[in-house]
């Protein structure tokens, strides 16, 4: 519907289409009395930037006769002109003011919003000992502030859109352009246009419509809650998307080797980065595999163990009611409750939650002879292990719990097996052509020294070709030695 020249037929037009009582209309006139009045929500507007921009300007000059006269009347840093009703009343609930006046087929929006949003602090699942404390929050404009902070550049390239029928949340691309790969920008913003969905209240909604296997049981998108982090991956050739009402931003295309590097890697020595990457593999494999092959030994290939720790054990399961298989199975499941309890409690409760089901009920199992002592310790190392690398944490609970099956049916072959088509998985799966498992396998040489370790910021004078980045040069002049190279 288009703007009338009457300003009560705009206002009735507005109200029509937001009925709410949160919508409120604020009457004033202009200079030479011509009746005017701002419309906007309640809460979420900036009253006194609209007074002081708006209202008291217009108050002391004559209304103009246009919109676009109006427009350049004010002194206000943000104004837009809506082409109908419809497209002002969408500003009007995204937090602007709308700007009428009598006698102008048209109208003005502020961009005045002012929603309510939390101090820019360190992220609770991202704390390191070295580095940026920043970290993203839930208002999208306050996160493209970080990124445009430590990325003053004109090739970055944000472009936001609209996503929910009634949320109408706005999600923003970001790429590099020069840098990241124009196909898979256009291919996020393709996948984010066809979204058709009643509301979009986080970032995780958007996740599930990006990935190319909806029913995968890895992740396809890169997450992250640092912006110094999405600024590497974005130097590095990616694609990012930030979600308002969401402080987790996703990066595009993602690889399982992201998951395994930390933002500390690069404030220490490269030596104790690689350190730390092989200690997190390391971990992955006992969080799957040592409660799986605990199980095969017993059932299967007692042998397998040294005759001294084999004695210790098999003293310590006599007696035990569960074969090794449920025990394990009881133990992981209960390991999985405390987990969930503990971190939707409230911090003081669930740290003497985590008190009594880790040493009051495991004690109290062992003694009543429930459960040995050598499961109790496998499951707990198991668990600790999985959260050295947290974003997986999630997939290697489910994991785990399949290989203890699989290794009580089956036994070690069944660990082999199962192991085998994990990794056929992990190779033949991409997302958006790149490999899951690059720059392994397919096998790059020149991204390794990111990757399985971590190499000197000499070394890492390209970006990761598997990104098929169009500039592939990052560091071009180095001084080394007191020389030039």
């Amino acid at each position: 519907m288009p703007f009338a020249a009457s300003l009560q037929q705009n206002l009735k037009a507005v109200k029509a289409v937001l009925p709410a009582e949160d919508i409120l209309v604020h009457a004033f006139r202009a200079g030479d009395g011509t009746p005017c009045a701002a419309v906007y929500a309640d809460g979420i507007t900036d009253k006194k930037g609209i007074a002081e921009l708006a209202v008291l300007p217009l108050s002391r000059q004559e209304a103009p006769r246009t919109a676009e006269a109006l427009q350049k009347a004010l002194p206000y840093p943000e104004t837009k002109l809506p082409q109908d009703v419809a497209a002002a009343c969408q500003s009007i609930l995204a937090g602007d003011a709308l700007l009428l006046a009598d006698g102008v087929a048209g109208a003005v929006t502020l961009g005045a919003k002012q929603a309510a949003a939390r101090a820019v602090t360190e992220p609770q699942t991202s704390v390191t000992v070295k580095g940026p404390r920043e970290g993203f929050v839930e208002d999208i404009k306050t996160n493209l502030g970080l990124i445009r902070k430590r990325l003053p550049t004109p090739a970055l390239r944000p472009e936001t859109l609209r996503v929910g029928r009634h949320s109408q949340t706005a999600v923003c691309v970001l790429y590099l352009d020069g840098i990241a790969d124009a196909k898979v920008a256009e291919a996020v913003k393709a996948r984010i246009r066809a979204i058709d969905i009643d509301g979009v209240p986080d970032s995780s909604y958007i996740a599930k419509f990006l990935a190319q296997k909806p029913l995968s049981l890895f992740k396809q998108a890169g997450t992250t809650e640092k912006p110094d982090i999405l600024c590497a991956k974005l130097l590095e050739g990616r694609v990012a998307v930030l979600a308002d009402g969401s402080p987790i931003a996703l990066t595009l295309p993602y690889m399982l080797a992201e998951d395994f590097q930390s933002s500390q890697d690069y404030f220490v020595s490269p030596y104790r980065a690689t350190v730390s990457r092989l200690l997190r593999l390391l971990a992955v494999a006992v969080s799957l595999l040592l409660p799986a092959f605990y199980v095969a030994a017993q059932l299967f290939k007692l042998r397998l163990l040294p005759f001294p720790l084999l004695m210790t054990i098999s003293g310590s399961i006599q007696g035990i009611p569960l074969s090794p298989g449920l025990e394990l199975f009881f133990l992981l499941i209960v390991l999985e409750v405390l987990i969930e309890a503990a971190v939707r409690m409230p911090k003081y409760v669930a740290l003497a939650l985590s008190v009594i089901g880790a040493l009051v009920l495991g004690d109290t199992a062992v003694k009543a002879g429930l459960v040995s002592s050598p499961a109790i310790i496998i499951v707990a190392l198991s668990g600790i292990s999985a959260y050295t690398v947290p974003d997986l944490a999630g997939t290697l609970s489910v994991i785990r719990l399949a290989y203890v099956v699989v290794a009580g049916s089956l036994g070690t072959y069944g660990i082999v097996l199962m192991t085998a088509l994990i990794l056929y998985y992990l190779v033949t799966s991409d997302a958006y052509g790149v490999p899951l498992l690059a720059p392994f396998a397919p096998l790059v040489g020149k991204d390794l020294g990111d990757a399985a370790w971590k190499e000197s910021v000499y070394a890492l004078r390209t970006r990761p070709a598997a990104l098929r980045p169009k500039n592939r040069t990052r560091l071009r002049l180095v001084y080394r030695g007191g020389k030039e190279e």
